[in-house]
C-alpha cells in the first residue's frame, strides 16, 4: 500500500445554501482574505460599492444586493440572454480573483470583464462550463469597473447571484511596464551578411562544451536567408532557431553538431539544448545530434541523414523531435530510448531499449518487443511551442493552432496555422528582473518572453490569464528562494508555458510548479494549456529541495516534453542533500503526456490521480542512491513504483513506458515492480520494460506482479518487458 495520502477530492460547492450555512458563509464574505504571496496585501474591493445591472426579475432583487455581504439578499435577471451585473470600484484597481455565489438560478457560461470607463470592455477571463454553487476565478490586469457577462444560462431561469466579490490591491502600482525591447546580450541575433556568426558560435561552444552546471545562457537567433559553410557545435544552455514561420525560410549549408568529445564519447550528459526552425543541409550528408535528456529538435528540416550517437557510438540516453522532416535515415545506434512526434522520417536504423513513434511518416510499425518499436498512427492532440520569428522588420511570437490526431509536419503544405502575437505585447524580462516586476507585467495583460540568464524570485510568479504565454530563450532558468513556489498558473485556458528551467533552491518547496490549484474543474478541452521544454532540476548545480516538482490540477493539460530530474551527479547531491520524495503528480482529468522523462525521486517519480490520463513515451531511471532497500521500502512493499496510477483511477492508457535501475550504493537493493495500476479494463499500457543497469539492483516484475525479474539476466542489461496490461 502506498504511504502518501491521495490528494483532497476535486469539488465544486453547490448552491441552495441556508439557515446556519448561509451565516456562517456570511461572516466569511464579510472579511478581508490575505493575499498567500508576499505581493501587496488583497482587499475585498466590491463590497458596499455601486452596483447596476442589465435587468431585474424584480424590485426586491436589486443589483445592490449582490455587493452587500449578505447572502440572505440576491440579485436575479430577466430570464433570457445575455445579461449583465457590473460594480464600480471607485477608481481603478489592480485585480487578483471573483468570487461568485449562486443562488440555483446560474451562469453556465459567462465572462468576467474590466473597464477604465464602464464602456470599453475587456474580456479578464472566461467560464464556459459552469454547474453553480460558487464559482472562484482568477483575475489579472486592472479597472475601475468590474462586471459578470452572463452568456449562457444553466437553467430556465434568470441569473441569480447571492454575492459577486470582487478582489485586487489597493496599493499603486507604479508606472505601466513597457513591451518590446531589445533581447539583451545574451541573444545573438544575425542575417547572412553579418560577419562572425562562425567565431561568435565557436567562443561559445568553448565556453558552454562542458559546462554543465554553470550561469552562461546563450541563444542564436538566424533571421531568414541562407547561411553557407556553418559548423554550430552546440554546448550547455544554447540554443539555436531560424527566425522565420516555416524552417523553410532559413537554411544553413553546413551541420548542428552535438557530441561528446568533452566526455570522452559518452552522451548521456549532454543535456539542456535545443535547435528549431531551421533547414540543415549536412556537409558530409548527415548530421550529428547526440544528446540525451532535456535537449529538443523541433521545426527542423534535414536535408540528408541524422546521426544520434556521438563519434564512435559511444552511450547515449535519449531524446526528442517533434514537428521535423529528416530526408534520410535517422541512425538511432547506441540511443536507448528516443520519441519522434508529428514528422517525417526516410527510415529508421535500429532500437536499443525504447523508441517510440506518434505521428511519424515513415516510422517502422509497432513491433515490441523485438524490435523494441511502438508507434501511434497518430497523436491525439498537439499544438507546437510558441516561437520567436521576424517579420516586417520586427519580432513577433508564432503560437501554433492545436491539432487533433495529428500526423506530420504543420509546414509540410505551407505556412502553418497559428497566430502571430507582437512583441510589443510581451514583457522582455532580463537578469535581475524581480519577482514582483515581472508580476506586475502579468497583471497588466502582457505576456513573458524570458531571455538567457538565470533569475532568483521571492514570490511565486502568477500566470493568472487565460492565453498567456511564458517563454524562454537559451534555457532560461528560475530558481525559487526562501521555499516558494516558482511559478502556479490558473484554471483558465490556454496558458502556454514553453522552454525554460526551473532550479530547485536551497530551501524545501513544497512544489515548483503548479497547473491550476487544488480542486480545479474548469474543461479546457478546445483550448488546453501546453507545457513544453519545460525542464525542473533539483541539485547538480547546487543543494536543492522540493517535495513535489510539477502538480497537474487542471484539467486538459498537455506536458510536451519534460525532464523532472533529482540529479545523480554535480553539486548538491546526496539522499537527503537534494531531497526530493515525487516528481510530477497529475490530479486533472484528461492530461496528455507526449515525451515524459523523470528520473531519481525518492519516491514516486509519477503518480496519477486524474481520469482519462494517457502517456505517450516515459524515460525513467530509479535513484542511484538510496542507501539501502530500507531507504525505499514502501509499506509492505519494495520500492516505489516509478509510474504509479491510483487506485481510483477507473480510466488510463501509455505506450512506450521504461523505467530502469542503478543503485550503485547498495546493489543488493530489490524494487518488486517499475509500474502500478489497478487492474481495470480501463486502465491499459502497452510496450512496458524494465532494466537493471549492470545488475546494481534488480525489479522483481515489471507491472503490479506481472513481467519476469531482470534478476536472471544477472549483470547484462538485458531488459524484462510486458507487451500488453492486463
Amino acid at each position: 500500500m502506498p504511504t502518501t495520502a491521495p490528494p483532497p477530492a476535486r469539488r465544486r460547492m453547490r448552491s441552495g445554501l441556508t439557515g446556519a450555512v448561509v451565516t456562517a458563509m456570511a461572516a466569511t464574505l464579510l472579511s478581508v482574505i490575505p493575499a498567500a504571496s508576499a505581493q501587496a496585501a488583497e482587499t475585498l474591493l466590491s463590497q458596499g460599492r455601486t452596483a447596476t445591472a442589465s435587468s431585474l426579475e424584480g424590485a426586491v432583487f436589486s443589483a445592490s444586493n449582490a455587493v452587500d455581504g449578505n447572502l440572505g439578499t440576491r440579485w436575479a435577471s430577466q430570464w433570457n440572454d445575455a445579461q449583465w451585473l457590473q460594480v464600480d470600484l471607485g477608481a481603478s484597481k489592480q485585480l487578483s480573483r471573483a468570487v461568485l455565489t449562486w443562488e440555483g438560478a446560474y451562469g453556465k457560461g459567462y465572462e468576467i470583464q474590466a473597464s477604465d470607463n464602464g464602456t470599453d470592455w475587456r474580456t479578464v477571463t472566461a467560464v464556459s462550463a459552469g454547474d453553480g454553487g460558487t464559482d472562484e476565478v482568477a483575475l489579472s490586469g486592472s479597472g475601475r469597473y468590474v462586471r459578470m457577462k452572463g452568456l449562457t444560462r444553466g437553467t430556465g431561469y434568470g441569473y441569480s447571484l447571492w454575492e459577486f466579490q470582487v478582489y485586487g490591491s489597493t496599493d499603486d502600482t507604479g508606472p505601466t511596464l513597457p513591451g518590446g525591447g531589445d533581447l539583451g546580450p545574451n541573444v545573438h541575433v544575425f542575417d547572412p551578411s553579418t560577419p562572425g556568426l562562425q567565431a561568435k558560435l565557436d567562443a561559445v561552444f568553448q565556453q558552454q562544451e562542458s559546462d554543465q552546471f554553470g550561469p552562461g545562457r546563450h541563444a542564436f537567433l538566424l533571421k531568414p536567408g541562407t547561411y553557407d559553410g556553418l559548423n554550430a557545435q552546440l554546448g550547455f544552455y544554447t540554443q539555436i532557431a531560424g527566425l522565420g514561420v516555416s524552417p523553410g525560410q532559413t537554411t544553413i549549408n553546413g551541420d548542428i553538431t552535438v557530441d561528446a568529445g568533452w566526455f570522452n564519447g559518452n552522451a548521456t550528459q549532454n543535456f539542456w539544448r535545443g535547435a528549431e526552425g531551421l533547414t540543415v543541409d549536412p556537409v558530409s550528408g548527415t548530421d550529428r545530434w547526440a544528446v540525451s535528456q532535456a535537449s529538443s529538435f523541433r521545426r527542423m528540416h534535414v536535408k540528408g541523414s541524422l546521426n544520434l550517437a556521438p563519434n564512435g557510438y559511444g552511450w547515449a540516453s535519449g531524446g526528442y523531435i517533434a514537428d521535423s522532416k529528416i530526408d534520410g535515415q535517422v541512425g538511432n545506434y547506441s540511443q536507448q530510448q528516443w520519441y519522434t512526434r508529428d514528422s517525417s522520417i526516410g527510415g529508421w536504423s535500429n532500437s536499443v531499449w525504447n523508441s517510440v513513434f506518434s505521428g511519424t511518416e515513415g516510422a517502422p510499425p509497432t513491433a515490441f518487443p523485438e524490435p523494441k518499436y511502438t508507434t501511434l498512427e497518430t497523436t491525439p492532440i498537439s499544438r507546437e511551442k510558441p516561437y520567436l520569428i521576424w517579420e516586417d522588420n520586427q519580432y513577433k511570437v508564432f503560437s501554433p493552432a492545436k491539432r487533433t490526431n495529428a500526423r506530420g509536419t504543420t509546414w509540410a503544405d505551407g505556412t502553418p496555422q497559428g497566430e502571430k502575437i507582437p512583441l510589443t505585447q510581451f514583457y522582455v524580462v532580463k537578469p535581475g528582473a524581480t519577482a514582483a516586476t515581472i508580476n506586475q507585467a502579468l497583471a497588466q495583460g502582457l505576456h513573458l518572453l524570458f531571455t538567457p540568464g538565470v533569475y532568483h524570485v521571492d514570490q511565486t510568479i502568477n500566470v493568472n490569464r487565460a492565453n498567456t504565454i511564458v517563454l524562454g530563450l537559451g534555457l532560461a532558468t528560475i530558481i525559487p528562494d526562501n521555499g516558494v513556489t516558482a511559478m502556479k498558473v490558473a484554471d483558465v485556458n490556454g496558458v502556454r508555458l514553453a522552454g525554460f528551467l526551473v532550479d530547485a533552491g536551497p530551501v524545501n518547496s513544497s512544489t515548483l510548479l503548479e497547473l491550476g490549484p487544488q480542486n480545479s474543474s474548469a474543461d479546457h478541452a478546445a483550448n488546453p494549456t501546453t507545457v513544453q521544454d519545460v525542464y525542473i532540476r533539483i541539485g547538480g548545480a547546487g543543494p536543492g529541495k522540493a517535495t513535489t516538482s510539477m502538480v497537474v490540477n487542471s484539467d486538459d493539460v498537455i506536458v510536451d516534453h519534460t525532464w523532472v530530474w533529482r540529479a545523480d551527479h554535480g553539486a548538491g547531491v546526496g539522499w537527503e542533500t537534494n531531497r526530493a520524495d515525487y516528481g510530477v503528480r497529475v490530479n486533472g482529468d484528461d492530461v496528455l503526456a507526449t515525451g515524459l522523462f523523470v528520473e531519481h525521486f525518492n519516491k514516486y517519480d509519477v503518480e496519477w490521480y486524474g481520469e482519462r490520463g494517457r502517456t505517450i513515451f516515459f524515460q525513467n531511471e530509479k535513484a542511484y542512491d538510496a542507501p539501502n532497500q530500507a531507504a525505499i521500502q514502501n509499506g509492505s512493499t519494495k520500492g516505489y513504483a516509478a509510474y504509479r496510477v491510483d487506485d481510483s483511477v477507473n480510466t488510463h492508457e501509455g505506450w512506450g513506458l521504461g523505467s530502469y535501475c542503478y543503485y550503485n550504493v547498495d546493489p543488493t537493493i530489490v524494487q518488486d515492480h517499475g509500474f502500478k495500476a489497478p487492474v481495470k479494463p480501463g486502465v491499459k499500457f502497452h510496450s512496458l520494460l524494465t532494466v537493471s543497469l549492470g545488475g546494481n539492483g534488480h525489479f522483481n516484475h515489471v507491472i503490479n506482479d506481472t513481467g519476469a525479474s531482470t534478476a536472471p539476466a544477472g549483470s547484462s542489461t538485458v531488459p524484462s518487458t510486458v507487451v500488453n496490461f492486463p
